[in-house]
């Protein structure tokens, strides 16, 4: 399938942005459950953006260290794509799904992460967003198996 078949770009993908070092645990393939307020109906391709902020403390939590252990750790940029599958809370009074699961939030479930050997600077959004066709391409270019 040649690149002019392909769906515009906000109706098969969306964007992501996390704070860094979320977004390298993720890019990294560890971190397997984004954490978020609110339910996301979304399913399919995501670009992980990471925001422009660092959270710091984090730095300091084991299980991030070792994730992030000899990695860049770019800001405002794409760093990698995966395919959000499913959405959930754990039910009240049970133990998080995982380690990376907070108690009480949506648990965006991540699979088939790729990351981005050069990250793309790009201006992320809260909630998901819909990138620029620009930004799809520029991903492709890297990734060039990504299909909707």
């Amino acid at each position: 399938m040649s690149t002019g078949t392909f769906p515009a770009a906000g109706d098969w993908i969306r964007g992501i942005s996390v704070k860094q070092p979320w977004a390298g645990c993720i890019a990294a393939g560890a971190k397997t459950i984004e954490n978020r307020p609110q339910h996301w109906p979304w399913r399919g391709w995501l670009l992980l953006h990471s925001g422009l902020q660092i959270d710091r403390p984090a730095l300091r939590l084991p299980l991030v260290a070792r994730t992030i252990r000899g990695r860049d750790l770019p800001t405002g940029a794409v760093v990698g794509v995966a395919r959000l599958t499913g959405c959930h809370q754990d039910p009240g009074g049970s133990p998080p799904c995982g380690p990376w699961a907070e108690p009480g939030r949506w648990h965006l479930e991540l699979a088939d992460v790729q990351e981005l050997a050069l990250p793309i600077p790009a201006r992320g959004q809260l909630g998901p967003w819909k990138p620029t066709e620009d930004l799809v391409a520029q991903v492709r270019q890297q990734l060039p198996d990504l299909r909707p």
